[in-house]
């Protein structure tokens, strides 16, 4: 089982990534997926989430309108498109894969089984 995440990299502010997260070795449709990053000195928070079909999704106040989360259950893959980036957005991204969850509990940490590697987004001034 595996999810690789790409497409980190170094942006100036007001630009656009887009990251892309293929998983192998598991039922994709079958979890719920998330972007979770890490800042330097800071938790881990999760970003966007969305759940199974795709229909519905789940942003944190700091992305709401800049970030865009979406799947393709044909490819086993999840995306951020990451528009109006900001230095605040530097940060180690992570994709997620959560089994078992819900949407009361995709904005959890702990409720995600499977993690990435991570990809470094840093978004200079």
């Amino acid at each position: 089982v595996q999810l690789q995440a790409s497409g980190g990299g170094l942006v100036q502010t007001g630009g656009s990534l887009r990251l892309s997260c293929a998983a192998s070795g598991l039922t994709f449709v079958k979890y719920i997926m998330g972007w979770v990053r890490q800042a330097p000195g800071k938790e881990r928070e999760v970003v966007a989430a969305t759940i199974r079909s795709g229909g519905d999704t789940y942003y944190s106040d700091s992305v709401k309108g800049r970030f865009t989360i979406s799947r393709d259950n044909a490819k086993n893959t999840v995306s951020l498109q990451m528009d109006s980036l900001e230095p605040e957005d530097t940060a180690v991204y992570y994709c997620a894969a959560d089994r078992q969850g819900t949407r009361s509990t995709w904005t959890f940490l702990n409720a995600y089984d499977l993690w990435g590697q991570g990809t470094q987004v840093t978004v200079s001034s």
